[in-house]
């Protein structure tokens, strides 16, 4: 069965992204940490990062970087953390987090809820600020 972030990339499930090319999607988490958190993940579905090819490995970080690039633009924070769990999602995916101490990538924290309105305007936000 495909994955949820399979499914987002065939348009079987909505998803605010925030940018895409032919091999890779970046979109809103609808469980953020804080306001800004995009999943960035390759359009080929392989559960561990780095069961990846280098080329699609090398490629998702190149696009994920430019996708942070947008994000610092978008939204006040220090930094755009990385990390990659991995775990909640059989499909490999990097989380970046807009942030300002350590403590907010700290996944043990409560999510924000977010309404479908603001996540949109997020998502707006950034993607005019990304450059592909």
């Amino acid at each position: 069965m495909a994955s949820i972030f399979s499914r987002i990339v065939a348009g079987e499930i909505p998803a605010h992204k925030v940018a895409e090319d032919d091999n890779y999607l970046a979109f809103l988490d609808i469980s953020p940490l804080a306001v800004g958190h995009v999943l960035v993940i390759p359009k080929k579905e392989v559960d561990y990062i780095f069961d990846l090819d280098d080329e699609t490995y090398l490629g998702l970080n190149a696009f994920a970087k430019k996708v942070a690039a947008g994000q610092r633009k978008a939204i006040e924070c220090k930094r755009i953390g990385i990390t990659v769990i991995g775990l909640e999602v059989a499909h490999a995916h990097i989380h970046l987090i807009p942030i300002n101490r350590v403590d907010d990538m700290n996944f043990s924290r409560p999510k924000l809820r977010l309404s479908q309105d603001e996540l949109k305007h997020t998502a707006e936000k950034i993607a005019k600020e990304i450059v592909l």
